[in-house]
């Protein structure tokens, strides 16, 4: 009998001693899997650690307890590892994916993402599941042998399929593409270790894209909470959560706002962790597939929210896209953002010698292209204050990114 919490590997589980290698053949360590060594990498990556100063909703300096890029992959590797252990799939790689899912996002959250995508259109355009491709297999630049990390090659399928498969069985995009085409980042590495774009990713991959989704419902109605930008009461407006709100209440009548803010959030994790690891269970008895390949090959995803739980994703999602990311006060320190994202641009595409002589060597007489594409890596790699503080050396006013949101006096931390 296995207690809870102990590991046990299902046959469906992609396993460390069957992986499909590195593009640049290594040794095998004596200590650590493959995945393992992955994850390493990851954690010791400079990308990895530049997420400590990148927004995910509020900009760097509005508060020390609101979640950045770093704080968020952290929370998420933490569920990564709870679904794969109860569901019997590879720990170690769950975990590495789940930290490197983030790495590809630029300064400003979102806001950096869309101005370079909009900058960037003429040139093949931006996307951070791209540029997160492009920071691990060349953009990192550490080891002896081989520019990127090297990584495993189902670490690299499941992050350039953190949102599923990329083409349809003809070869043609799937819908989420079809309108603008596959990133060139991803077509390139494709071309020389083929990653299965039409096919799923393994199921601990599966399992890290939902905890990225149930870390940043919850989190971010924590944050918004606690910032002001909406109040309890208005979260009736989703059932959900509603009902959540009750069952506290009930429990713990008189509870103060910010113990029950933290209520939430940890009864939506939990609801949602159960969910997932009973929803997978019943489509894993159905599918009862006997090793990794038959969950790629599968029609639909094996690890997944029960279409009751999945609705309830869409409606948080839908009431923190109107309450959170386009709340007054958000959306003007967003554009003020921009400002900054499209002044480096212009820049350094039309003078790529204010860029350091790293990221400038070799762009005299370059293709407008190559230009473009170095510069939009040289920015999706600044944190926010680097961005700031580069805008300050080149020009002559820079945009105040500061806003404090009103946080009805709620604690952030214990005194």
């Amino acid at each position: 009998m296995r207690q809870n919490g102990e590991r046990w590997r299902a046959p469906y589980a992609t396993n460390p001693t069957a992986t499909r290698g590195r593009l640049i053949a290594e040794a095998s360590s004596p200590t650590r899997s493959d995945f393992q060594r992955d994850r390493d990498r990851i954690i010791h990556s400079s990308a990895f650690r530049r997420l400590k100063h990148k927004t995910q909703v509020f900009v760097h300096h509005e508060g020390d307890h609101y979640r950045t890029r770093l704080t968020h992959t952290l929370e998420v590797s933490q569920i990564a590892r709870a679904l794969a252990r109860a569901l019997g799939l590879d720990e170690d790689l769950a975990e590495a994916l789940a930290l490197s899912h983030d790495l590809g996002h630029t300064c400003f959250g979102h806001t950096g993402e869309d101005a370079l995508d909009a900058l960037m259109q003429a040139h093949g355009g931006f996307d951070h599941n791209a540029q997160a491709l492009r920071i691990v297999t060349r953009l990192e630049r550490r080891y002896a042998g081989f520019d990127g990390l090297n990584l495993a090659w189902e670490t690299l399928e499941g992050l350039v399929k953190h949102n599923g498969p990329l083409l349809e069985a003809d070869g043609t995009p799937t819908p989420r593409w079809a309108a603008r085409g596959i990133p060139v980042a991803i077509l390139e590495y494709n071309a020389l270790n083929d990653l299965e774009l039409a096919r799923f990713a393994g199921p601990e991959a599966q399992a890290a894209a939902l905890a990225d989704d149930i870390a940043y419902d919850s989190h971010d109605l924590d944050d918004g909470l606690r910032a002001g930008l909406f109040d309890l009461a208005d979260l009736d407006a989703v059932p959900f959560l509603a009902d959540i709100l009750a069952e506290i209440d009930e429990l713990h009548p008189n509870l103060d706002p910010s113990r029950k803010i933290h209520e939430l959030a940890r009864r939506v994790i939990t609801r949602f962790v159960e969910d997932v690891i009973a929803e997978s269970g019943r489509r894993i008895a159905a599918l009862a597939p006997d090793n990794v390949a038959a969950v790629r090959s599968a029609s639909a995803p094996v690890i997944a929210f029960s279409p009751a739980i999945a609705a309830a994703d869409r409606a948080i999602k839908t009431f923190l896209f109107a309450r959170m990311y386009r709340h007054p006060g958000v959306l003007a320190v967003r554009a003020r953002a921009d400002i900054i994202v499209a002044d480096l641009f212009a820049r350094f595409t039309t003078e790529p010698a204010a860029m350091p002589e790293e990221w400038s060597a070799g762009l005299a007489g370059a293709e407008e292209d190559r230009v473009a594409r170095r510069v939009a890596d040289y920015i999706a790699g600044m944190t926010d204050t680097y961005a700031v503080l580069a805008h300050k050396r080149l020009f002559a006013s820079t945009p105040d990114l500061h806003w404090s949101p009103e946080s009805r006096g709620l604690p952030l931390a214990e005194p």
